[in-house]
């Protein structure tokens, strides 16, 4: 059987970032698939699952309200290995296009107070596994150490 192509990416020299996975076509309609990468794979720790459950549930909410990209996205939600998220949106993007709403997203994940969107037994099937101080320190330390100044090296996926 075949290698698809993420497990053909270098993780050893990966850095945390922004990359495109991949593009589909669908009919018309290009779908690119984001790989946002919050953790450097196999050198640091992953993350646990409630802060990646609490980062899901208000990176969901935030992306599918967005004014701007709500009708692209797709899908948001969290790497079976949990260094990081996927991304799906409707149309042809890079990588540099989405900075600014990843941005954005993780801005809102760090300010956020209050309930955490969809934490309760009637609306999520594991609603106790949340963390959101967590969510909101791992959010915080995405945007300094990687986002805030990104640079093509967090864009491109090594060779």
């Amino acid at each position: 059987m075949e290698k698809i192509t993420s497990f053909t990416i270098n993780h050893l020299t990966l850095l945390p970032g922004i990359y495109v996975s991949r593009k589909d076509q669908v009919g018309d309609t290009t779908v690119t698939t984001f790989d946002i990468r919050m953790t450097r794979p196999n050198f640091e720790p992953v993350m646990n699952t409630a802060e990646v459950h609490t980062m899901e549930h208000l990176g969901a909410t935030f992306l599918r309200n967005h004014p701007q990209f709500a009708s692209k996205v797709l899908y948001f939600g969290p790497m079976g290995c949990r260094t990081g998220f996927y991304l799906l949106l409707a149309g042809d993007f890079e990588s540099a296009d989405i900075v600014p709403l990843v941005k954005e997203m993780f801005a809102f994940i760090r300010d956020f107070e209050g309930e955490v969107p969809g934490a309760a037994a009637r609306d999520c099937g594991n609603f106790l596994d949340m963390n959101l101080s967590m969510a909101k320190y791992l959010a915080r330390r995405f945007l300094e150490g990687t986002l805030e100044n990104i640079t093509e090296d967090h864009l491109i996926y090594p060779d």
